[in-house]
């Protein structure tokens, strides 16, 4: 409404705005410290179901267990976010119907152009565009590029992935929305039972990516990197291996990608929220992920792990200044 009435071209405070700042959700770090006395574990996990947004957050109890804030604000008919993404819709967007299928597609991990046409059955790829842009312009949805990409790349509506920026319409659409119709009939118990704990780890292990590059930007201001980077985020797409057996080309993804602006140092970052821990072997493979086109670049490789690291990586790492080892507690604190 700021934007598009008072602040546009034909209304009285056009160019008159001495100063403008947009509120944006909080990130991870002020975002945990509506539950202090979770454990890092939880707190990552309560940031991938309500992301940033004060309103959601205040929703839960930091006494109780997620499980049971889950159930009772979230769940449960009548409650404020039980309605809240199609509230939000509705006060935004006409044609909800073909925006919630567009959403719930995303959320399912159809996240290329195509394959959101495909999955939503609208059959006017047209239309589709029009929709996505509108989910982007209202910040539900965003869309990601490798992070080397060049402009040329970007430039194509069909390139990119879409995905969704708020972890709870994530969580919603991931969770609640495909099981509607049992929480209408109040299987609160059920759903969260079958269809949401036994995926909810995996759920909170991508948006434990995003963690740690909020990390790695605490690293950057208080100048405790290698070097300052221009650019990060994930990267994905071709790479050519040369060996004895000939030239083979891979299609090969990097969990976190950051480089300064003459591309000459590189931090590579692989994040792992598994319970068996980081090995050596998960180094080896992130070292061949990608190959910078400077064979001068410096290449340094951050490992993050929810448990442990083995006791060869770490051996490893104390005798190469380019491997850094990072564990749960050391982004929390």
């Amino acid at each position: 409404f700021i934007e598009k009435e008072l602040l546009a071209e034909k209304n009285p405070l056009y160019g008159r705005a001495t100063g403008i700042y947009k509120m944006t959700a909080m990130d991870f770090y002020d975002a945990i410290k509506f539950f202090p006395d979770y454990s890092p574990e939880e707190k990552i996990t309560v940031y991938s179901i309500l992301g940033g947004t004060p309103h959601y957050l205040k929703q839960f109890d930091p006494n109780k267990s997620i499980e049971e804030n889950v159930k009772k604000n979230i769940l449960t008919k009548g409650a404020i976010l039980y309605s809240e993404t199609e509230f939000m819709l509705r006060q935004e967007l006409r044609e909800t119907q073909n925006y919630n299928a567009i959403i719930e597609a995303i959320a399912l991990g159809n996240t290329r152009f195509n394959d959101i046409c495909q999955k939503s059955l609208i059959e006017a790829s047209s239309k589709v565009s029009v929709y996505l842009k509108n989910l982007i312009e209202l910040g539900i949805v965003t869309r990601e590029f490798p992070v080397a990409a060049r402009v040329k790349e970007r430039a194509n509506v069909r390139n990119g992935l879409y995905k969704l920026t708020d972890n709870f319409f994530k969580f919603w659409y991931a969770f609640c929305n495909v099981n509607f119709s049992e929480l209408e009939t109040g299987d609160v118990d059920g759903v969260y039972k079958y269809r949401i704990h036994p995926a909810l780890h995996q759920y909170a292990s991508f948006v434990f990516e995003d963690v740690c590059i909020a990390y790695l930007r605490k690293l950057q201001k208080k100048a405790e990197l290698p070097f300052r980077f221009q650019n990060i985020g994930r990267w994905w797409g071709k790479q050519t291996h040369r060996s004895d057996a000939g030239i083979t080309t891979t299609e090969t993804e990097v969990d976190i990608m950051a480089f300064d602006e003459q591309r000459e140092n590189y931090i590579l970052g692989e994040c792992k929220f598994k319970n068996g821990g980081v090995s050596l072997a998960d180094y080896k493979a992130l070292k061949a992920k990608y190959t910078p086109d400077d064979p001068n670049s410096k290449l340094y490789y951050y490992l993050f792990s929810k448990t442990t690291f083995d006791s060869r990586l770490k051996q490893e790492a104390k005798n190469d200044r380019f491997i850094k080892l990072i564990g749960l507690n050391d982004i929390i604190d």
